[in-house]
């Protein structure tokens, strides 16, 4: 349907001052008045169907019951206290502009109206309120606005149940986009519901088959919540669930606060990244928990300055760096720093995944202060990563150095050693640090020692185990590796 048919329907703006102490961070970006990035990934956002549209999400602290009751008559909820009693900027309540919120009415014009109108108004709220079940289509919320736009969620904002309620005109890659925007704030106490089971459950993805094998997979499906070309934005206080993919992806985008979300679908649901980035710098993830059926926190090429903290992860596969270097491409990552983490009955801790054939680097990696309870595959670097039996051998591989593991403790699973380092034969992995790691059987003994494979390092403490496997010093040819780093 075209979103942008019919009349703009009679809103009601509310004055107010806006309380911005919900959305305030530890994190000051300052605004980039530098180009756009170049980036352009495949699946941008041309096929939505207009600019303009709706989203925002919910907080963990109190969060409702799901789904919330609503009357046969509904009637818009009072406005919160930071909003009702406001002096200066505007509030779009979606319900104004047509919104039923009864979990079935197709309310993505509504939205797009709100949205539109909030656009070009500074500092406007666009607001979903609780007591309401919003259902949208997959819609792309365009920029530029004026600044100081915040989306706040109350109440449950859902996707069409399933790929078979999915227009056929939409795709199916992404639910909703926030595209060149600029000083956004996504915030709010309800819940983004991403009712992905019957994504999860198509024949294309992959499950877990009997005796450890995996059944065929993947095959598209959409992230939930994808930022593009974007900057200065926060997310914060947000219950996101049940993603189809993806919990929430920022590509090509600069200056991102994230804070006190949290993100949860079951253990064995494909390929439910938390948060995903991909050519994304400057970003700030605090005081969040999450738990699903992939990486907690997934770092793609093209990310810089990375601050992740005070982070609950598990289960899932752990908080990890790539994969990258896929299809023989170029990968550049610097500057991350993990601290102040519980991970927790997890297929991996921290990780750092790289395919055979890349190029490029990774460098300037801190893992601090991280808590493990029964996680197997504890500190791992894999440079032959692959999801399938069939990858040959390469020679060139994403150079890999300048990490640290540092008061890493806790308990593994001894399925796998919680130590794993396989560097290529030909890149070797250099200065890899390691310092106050202890780590002990969940259950049992350890049945193999740590791993190490052409890796360089030093320990600045015993570790336990005992990890004796480590190169000392640097390889013959590291002036040729530098041939390998990103300019």
């Amino acid at each position: 349907m075209d979103h942008l048919s019919g009349k703009l329907p009679i809103f009601i703006m509310v004055v107010l001052f806006f309380n911005p102490g919900n959305v305030e961070g530890r994190y000051h970006f300052h605004k980039n008045q530098g180009n756009s990035p170049a980036y352009a990934p495949s699946d941008s956002p041309v096929f939505a169907p207009i600019p303009g549209s709706p989203v925002h999400e919910s907080p963990i602290l109190q969060s409702p019951s799901y789904p919330p009751p609503v009357s046969s008559n509904p009637v818009s909820s009072p406005l919160p206290k930071d909003l009702e009693n406001s002096t200066s900027n505007c509030v779009f309540d979606v319900t104004s502009f047509g919104a039923v919120g009864d979990g079935t009415t197709d309310d993505t014009a509504a939205f797009v109206s709100a949205w539109k109108a909030a656009c070009v108004v500074e500092s406007a709220v666009v607001f979903a309120p609780s007591g309401y079940t919003f259902m949208i289509t997959s819609t792309v919320f365009y920029g530029p606005c004026k600044p100081g736009l915040v989306f706040q969620v109350d109440g449950v904002l859902m996707p069409p149940d399933g790929p078979d309620c999915w227009p056929k005109k939409d795709s199916v890659r992404q639910w909703i986009v926030f595209y060149r925007l600029d000083d956004l704030t996504f915030t709010g106490i309800g819940t983004i519901e991403g009712n992905g089971e019957k994504w999860w459950d198509l024949p294309c993805k992959p499950h877990k088959g009997p005796n450890g094998s995996t059944l065929p997979g993947p095959c598209d499906s959409p992230a939930l919540i994808r930022f593009f070309m974007s900057s200065n934005l926060v997310v914060s206080g947000l219950r996101i669930r049940n993603s189809p993919m993806f919990h929430m992806k920022f590509d090509g985008c600069e200056g991102v606060l994230i804070e006190k979300l949290s993100i949860s679908s079951p253990k064995f649901s494909p390929n439910t990244d938390g948060i995903h980035l991909e050519n994304t710098k400057s970003v700030a993830i605090y005081d969040s928990v999450i738990a699903n059926g992939d990486d907690c926190i997934s770092i793609g090429p093209g990310c810089a300055n990375v601050n992740i903290d005070g982070v609950t992860c598990g289960p899932s596969h752990g908080i990890s760096i790539g994969s990258l270097g896929v299809h023989n491409s170029q990968a550049c990552v610097s500057n991350i720093t993990v601290t102040n983490a519980l991970i927790k009955n997890s297929d991996n801790g921290v990780r750092i995944k790289t395919w055979q054939g890349g190029a490029g680097s990774v460098t300037g990696i801190s893992f601090e202060n991280i808590q493990m309870n029964n996680v197997r595959n504890v500190v791992i670097i894999d440079q032959y990563y692959c999801s399938s039996k069939d990858c040959l051998n390469q020679t060139s591989a994403v150079y890999v150095k300048d990490i640290s593991f540092k008061n890493i403790k806790g308990t593994y699973d001894v399925r796998s050693p919680p130590i794993h380092f396989a560097c290529s034969d030909s890149v070797a992995c250099t200065n890899i640090t390691m310092s106050e790691v202890e780590l002990f059987p969940e259950e049992g003994v350890l049945l193999d020692d740590p791993f190490c494979w052409n890796a360089y390092g030093v320990q600045e403490t015993l570790t336990i185990p005992p990890i004796d496997c480590l190169l000392e010093g640097e390889p013959e040819a590291v002036a040729e590796l530098i041939n390998f780093e990103c300019s």
